[in-house]
């Protein structure tokens, strides 16, 4: 039997040779695929909340259609101050964007008020750019230094006119306090008091991680101890399941919801409907954040509460309480020591003795001087 060569091969099968220098368009959709598959939910939501208002403003901006080709620096730059407020020296603030045009984009729905937006949201609109610029395999602009310059000495003229980067209120340990202190022996108080108190204790879990838990992934190991599994999360995608510890008044109050709401499969919180009947579906991570303003509101707590006010108290409390920052991160996964440094700092501060030092006040003369 004769054999057919490499070249004979591809011919009877219809297939052409890739280029090597590109990917083929069905490989290109694999691999958007694939980074879509591996992207949290609420992460997807807001790439695609920024790509709409990318390519609203630059087709209103620059008579532009997004993913015609990469974008040139400059754009990226006009982008900055268009939307970055900059303080006038009779100490107003201005920014360029046209009025005409921001009202478009309201009208558009992909803006919700007139006016300059958000450090933050620029930032993350920019870092959203750069990504798609990434996966298309062109030259981003967001890389050029002109930018980061730009957005260095814009963060820093809007520090020194007050604008500080918004972070939401930390649940350190006496708010946390007073949110369990509002929830009843009702089936929603103790479904609440769960899902706070494994957010919280269990290491500072993310919404997105608290409402992908499912029945299976906890076990009680003792009378006073439970553990529960991760898999994917935002900051290990691997999937390789790890166990975290749930203790004391936590393990409690978890081993309370599932004796008020057994189940054997499915979401571990799962929704509540009329006269307090546990569904079968489990709650979204908006939810989350609304049990969270919830129970603020209830405790009457001021302050700019949501689902991260939990992840970020743990860790400022843990500053507070000397636990080591290693183990803090082992709880809750992250990845990066600077970014939870912040919180970390903020609560270890509190009961640094550095903080405690006291100037030595002479004894003032009793007598005339």
């Amino acid at each position: 039997m004769n054999v057919l060569n490499i070249t004979d091969q591809l011919a009877l099968v219809d297939e052409m040779p890739l280029d090597p220098q590109s990917l083929a368009l069905h490989a290109q959709e694999a691999a958007a695929a694939f980074i879509a598959a591996g992207t949290a939910a609420n992460t997807v939501r807001s790439y695609r909340s920024a790509l709409a208002y990318w390519s609203a403003w630059l087709q209103l901006r620059y008579g532009l259609a997004l993913g015609d080709g990469a974008l040139p620096a400059p754009v990226a730059v006009q982008f900055v101050l268009d939307h970055l407020a900059r303080p006038l020296a009779d100490g107003g603030w201005v920014h360029l964007l046209p009025p005409g045009i921001d009202a478009l984009l309201i009208a558009a729905r992909v803006k919700s008020k007139l006016g300059p937006l958000a450090f933050n949201t620029v930032s993350h609109r920019l870092a959203v750019l750069g990504k798609w610029h990434r996966i298309n395999e062109w030259d981003s602009p967001t890389e050029a230094p002109a930018l980061k310059t730009l957005l260095r000495e814009a963060r820093k003229a809007q520090a020194r006119q007050g604008v500080n980067v918004r972070k939401k209120t930390a649940i350190v340990l006496e708010p946390l306090q007073a949110l369990l202190a509002t929830c009843d022996d009702g089936v929603r108080g103790i479904r609440d008091r769960a899902l706070l108190l494994l957010a919280w204790s269990g290491g500072g879990r993310r919404r997105s991680e608290v409402v992908g838990l499912q029945v299976s992934d906890v076990r009680r190991l003792d009378a006073d101890t439970w553990l529960y599994a991760l898999g994917a999360t935002k900051t290990d995608t691997g999937g390789v399941r790890r166990e975290k510890p749930l203790r004391g008044p936590a393990a409690q109050a978890l081993a309370a919801w599932l004796a008020a709401a057994p189940a054997d499969s499915g979401p571990l919180f799962r929704r509540l409907y009329k006269g307090n009947t546990v569904g079968r579906s489990g709650l979204s991570a908006d939810q989350v954040a609304r049990i969270v303003q919830r129970r603020a509101k209830l405790a009457g707590l001021e302050g700019d509460w949501a689902a991260h006010s939990l992840r970020s108290g743990f860790v400022t409390e843990a500053g507070r309480q000397g636990v080591p920052l290693g183990e803090v991160m082992a709880m809750t996964e992250h990845r990066s020591v600077s970014t939870v440094m912040g919180y970390f700092q903020a609560g270890s501060l509190l009961g640094s003795r550095a903080s405690q030092l006291l100037p030595i006040v002479p004894e003032r003369d009793g007598g005339n001087s």
